[in-house]
């Protein structure tokens, strides 16, 4: 998670990621705290993370609650500034890596290569190592400077995918919204789920359910 608005989005991801059963590695950016908590109320500490991410991942973007996701404890915790960690490395074992939100200064700094903290060090070591990098960018509007940094991550193999909700699979309330663009990312990243009705081209019949 990087500091741009929609953290919906990412505890959406989440909660998917975990319902396929997927471990996670997360990683919680300095400025990504506290747009959390402006979005939430929720403080993220570090010493507290479990249980600061249990009260995240129980609330839907609508206010709703959520049950509380099985299989917390296949998610492991680095802080940001951890260079050390895990992730840094190309040696250590990942599929690939998924940052929602991606606001503008991280796409800039993973675009350049500037790895200033564990989530932009995560970010290279994906690109380099050749596995599947998804930018799910949330800013509006886009500047030249940002689009050129966007095309830059495209030339280096990364998917960007901006968190732009589609109407056509029915949404009835936000959590919809924040679902069609969550499962996006899960698509991009190819991690099957359930999140929101894909579309048939059917005249007149919008999109029906089908599986992932």
């Amino acid at each position: 998670m990087s500091g741009a608005s929609g953290t919906p989005y990412a505890a959406a991801v989440l909660r998917a990621l975990l319902a396929a059963g997927e471990s996670v590695d997360l990683v919680v950016s300095r400025a990504s705290r506290l747009t959390l908590l402006d979005e939430t109320g929720i403080a993220f500490r570090d010493a507290h993370w479990q249980d600061d991410l249990r009260e995240w991942l129980a609330r839907g973007a609508d206010g709703k609650p959520y049950p509380v996701p099985r299989g917390l404890g296949d998610v492991r915790y680095w802080a940001a500034g951890d260079l050390a960690a895990g992730p840094s490395s190309g040696s250590y074992p990942a599929k690939g890596m998924i940052i929602v939100p991606a606001s503008t200064a991280c796409v800039a700094g993973v675009a350049l290569g500037l790895s200033k903290d564990l989530l932009q060090r995560a970010a290279s070591v994906t690109l380099k190592e050749g596995r599947r990098l998804v930018v799910a960018v949330r800013e509006t509007p886009l500047n030249g400077q940002t689009l050129r940094h966007l095309v830059t991550l495209d030339d280096a193999g990364a998917i960007v995918l901006p968190a732009s909700p589609a109407f056509y699979a029915g949404a009835t309330h936000i959590q919809d919204l924040v679902d069609f663009v969550a499962g996006r990312v899960l698509d991009a990243a190819g991690v099957p789920h359930r999140l929101y009705r894909r579309w048939e081209g059917e005249l007149g019949g919008g999109a029906r359910e089908t599986g992932s």
